[in-house]
């Protein structure tokens, strides 16, 4: 089952993706749960309203982030062997953590904002999981049972801003990171570990990896952050990216306006963004 947040006019809402309509579980479930965190966290999303008869056809909506209102989004880099080793980084021992914050997020069909102050504008391919129930401590055989479902990230990367002044803040300009189209739920993907992520620029193909090639699995990520906070239902985890990022590229692949970056993760869909430059 898939599940989007949308606009049907100026109403925010959220439901079930069937092929080209969608069943409009915002509508039905009402304002005491108005966001499909909300909805999430209260345990009402169940598989048989795939069934159910759709209430609007997908092209009559604006797609918005799948998790609107996200309480964490939790970033983990160079978890990918060749994406350290073509940044000449050591492996790391611990998942190497940082912070996005909501407005850097923009969804599928909206624009990814170049900054004026910066060309070094790069793309990075990344599997995100939702989770559906939060909790501490939570162990690594026990993690997938803690999982609502996975979508595609692009964590968007001004990398002059995050090699010469901080990570934080090379990650957290205004709407450079892309999220969705949706989710898939854990009945799509058992094992997250069975997929292949490619990312494309302008119809090229720049990324293609299987997520077993990551350093730190589903499991053990959701162990790793949830060992130090509090993990909730709605908290997004971007996993990494793979190699072939554009300033590992010789020569280095920046991402300009008019471009346009596709992230696409088999069993998911396809993140589509164009880039555009920022407005004063």
């Amino acid at each position: 089952m898939k599940l989007a947040s949308f606009l049907a006019g100026d109403r925010a809402s959220y439901g079930v993706v069937a092929r080209d309509a969608i069943v409009d579980l915002g509508a039905k479930f009402g304002p005491r749960y108005p966001t499909l965190r909300t909805a999430v966290a209260a345990g009402l999303i169940r598989g048989e309203f795939a069934a159910s008869a759709p209430d609007l056809r997908l092209a009559e909506v604006t797609l918005l982030p799948p998790i609107t209102d996200p309480g964490k989004i939790v970033c983990i880099g160079l978890n990918y062997h060749a994406h350290a080793a073509e940044g000449g980084f050591k492996v790391p021992v611990f998942p190497s953590v940082f912070g996005r914050f909501a407005n850097t997020l923009v969804a599928t069909g909206q624009p990814l904002i170049r900054p004026d102050h910066s060309g070094d504008f790069d793309f990075e391919g990344e599997l995100a999981i939702v989770i559906g129930r939060g909790g501490r401590h939570i162990k690594a055989a026990d993690a997938l049972r803690h999982v609502f479902g996975y979508t595609c990230f692009n964590d968007g990367s001004v990398r002059d801003y995050q090699f010469k002044h901080s990570l934080t803040a090379g990650k957290n300009h205004p709407s450079t990171g892309g999220l969705g189209p949706w989710i898939a739920d854990t009945s799509e993907i058992p094992d997250p570990s069975k997929l292949t992520l490619v990312t494309r620029v302008n119809g090229r193909e720049v990324q293609r990896k299987g997520t077993d090639d990551m350093i730190f699995s589903v499991p053990a990520i959701i162990e790793y952050v949830s060992g130090w906070t509090d993990l909730e239902a709605g908290d997004v985890i971007a996993t990494g990216t793979p190699e072939g990022v554009g300033f590992a590229r010789k020569p280095q692949l920046w991402l300009k306006p008019g471009d346009v970056v596709e992230v696409d993760i088999s069993s998911i869909g396809v993140l589509v963004n164009p880039v555009a430059a920022e407005a004063r």
